[in-house]
């Protein structure tokens, strides 16, 4: 069964509709605080749609999901007593500890890190406000991180055009079972405290 090939196909169809780029803000805005499935997915066929509008996609990406982190952090600062339970129920709990004793050592690298990886951004945005990360390095990494993300996506697809499309459609299931592989040894390492 080809999982992931067909809801990129579908993915590919919702990148014509008319309200694409306002899905792709709200996908990018509540990815950071609580939504479980990345930008990406969206990001990349839209970018493939429609190449000469690539890197606005990408900065309404970078801008929408920067706006949902500071969010994160807003709700980390002053409702994380209303939060822990939520927290508690999804499995973050010490995936949330180990982010904010992070926060007091790296600050600015991790959360710039946390931005342009796969690792789950919405833990940052929360630990970094719970933790007392100051707000100016906070802003600075995850606009650097995300941007450095989408505007990666969007440059590969822009570069390869037509190409890409058809080298990613048939990796698709490669790729797609990988990123799950590579999200569940991550969150393996963050439940061993390894990370």
């Amino acid at each position: 069964m080809a999982i992931f090939t067909s809801v990129y196909l579908r993915c590919l169809g919702w990148a014509s509709h008319r309200y694409a780029t306002a899905w792709l803000a709200a996908v990018a805005f509540t990815e950071a605080i609580f939504f479980p499935i990345p930008p990406d997915v969206l990001l990349a066929p839209m970018a493939l749609a429609r190449r000469h509008r690539a890197w606005w996609y990408a900065t309404v990406c970078t801008l929408a999901s920067a706006l949902g982190g500071l969010c994160g952090y807003l709700l980390g600062t002053y409702a994380i007593d209303w939060l822990m339970p939520i927290v508690v129920k999804m499995g973050f709990e010490q995936q949330l500890i180990d982010a904010g004793v992070s926060f007091t050592r790296w600050g600015f690298w991790f959360v710039f890190i946390a931005g342009f990886s796969p690792i789950p951004y919405k833990v940052f945005t929360i630990a970094a406000g719970m933790s007392g990360m100051a707000l100016v390095p906070f802003i600075a990494g995850s606009i650097i991180g995300r941007s450095a993300r989408y505007f990666l996506i969007c440059g590969l697809i822009y570069i390869g055009g037509e190409r890409m499309r058809d080298q990613l459609q048939k990796w698709m299931e490669v790729i797609g079972w990988s990123v799950v592989v590579l999200l569940a040894v991550v969150m393996l390492l963050f439940y061993l405290g390894v990370v």
